[in-house]
């Protein structure tokens, strides 16, 4: 297939896949923009990995169309591997390589290769040229990971929980490249992670997945300014609280109680003052919060804006 002219670099449409009895992607349609960080979130086996492999080509949807850089990864890989990074959690480095030799040996299959840009990274990454991957923490191959997926420059970068198991150092330094990598270059990131926190610092945009499906896909600025954390208090106590059309979660009992809410603010201030609630506090939640509360809020479905 030819490449398409379109400022998505990913499209994933109506893509289902199953392993025998258990469908781990259902549906799912979504789709990443050129120059910026895509954040895939969702717990642990919602389907993030399985969603990667299809990018990467090494699983066959059951049903729908996957296109990475406007091809089909899985009938023409060499248009997409050679144009994108990719770091998984399990880093999958040659562990009997020295850093050194790991950079000879990738350098081999990316004509596009910068071996420059690849000795500042290991500077930057404080890598021992000499070092032995076997010989590395868990942080120092991330690093090296990280390092051999960048210094080709690709024009794709596919980060599959890269931070897991890290420490807090370490996942501040892969972050400060995910968002230098874009800033500065214009690369895409596809970030995918159950580290909610770190995506919500560096994604543009974000699609939750939740049980296979997505659960939600939009821009960051497009999260944050439609669902709000509001405190509410009535005038007496309430045993549980009245159906209130765009609250996704609530929380508390008897007078005051916390909610999480879909909507226009205003709209949904009006609404909590109509079944007698009085807004006490109103902020922005956290992706972590706003997550729970549409995948496993206590509101039925109906409720839901």
């Amino acid at each position: 297939m030819d490449e398409q002219s379109t400022d998505h670099v990913i499209s994933v449409t109506h893509l289902t896949h199953r392993f025998g009895r258990k469908v781990a992607l259902n549906d799912v349609t979504l789709h990443a923009k050129r120059g910026r960080v895509f954040g895939l979130v969702g717990e642990n086996g919602a389907g993030k990995t399985t969603l990667m492999k299809h990018l990467l080509g090494s699983l066959t949807p059951d049903s729908g169309e996957v296109r990475v850089l406007g091809f089909d990864p899985t009938r023409n890989p060499p248009a997409v591997l050679s144009r994108l990074g990719y770091l998984s959690e399990d880093r999958d480095l040659p562990r009997w390589m020295r850093i050194k030799e790991l950079m000879r040996y990738t350098a081999a299959f990316y004509p596009d290769w910068d071996a420059a840009y690849a000795e500042r990274l290991r500077e930057q990454f404080h890598l021992a040229a000499d070092a032995k991957v076997r010989h590395l923490s868990r942080g120092e191959q991330a690093r090296a990971g990280l390092l051999v997926a960048l210094a080709h420059k690709p024009e794709l970068l596919l980060l599959d929980g890269p931070s897991s198991g890290l420490d807090a150092v370490a996942r501040r330094d892969i972050l400060a490249v995910v968002v230098r990598s874009v800033a500065e270059e214009g690369r895409t990131v596809v970030f995918s992670s159950h580290l909610l926190d770190e995506v919500e610092r560096v994604a543009d945009d974000v699609a939750m997945i939740h049980e296979g499906k997505v659960a939600l896909f939009t821009s960051m600025d497009e999260l944050k300014a439609t669902h709000q954390r509001m405190v509410v208090e009535f005038a007496e106590k309430k045993s549980e609280f009245p159906a209130v059309s765009g609250v996704l979660e609530v929380q508390g009992e008897g007078r005051e109680w916390a909610v999480i809410c879909h909507g226009e603010s205003v709209a949904t201030r009006a609404a909590l003052e109509r079944v007698g609630a009085r807004v006490l506090e109103e902020t922005v939640p956290t992706l972590d919060a706003i997550f729970i509360a549409r995948v496993t809020g206590h509101r039925s479905k109906e409720l839901v804006a």
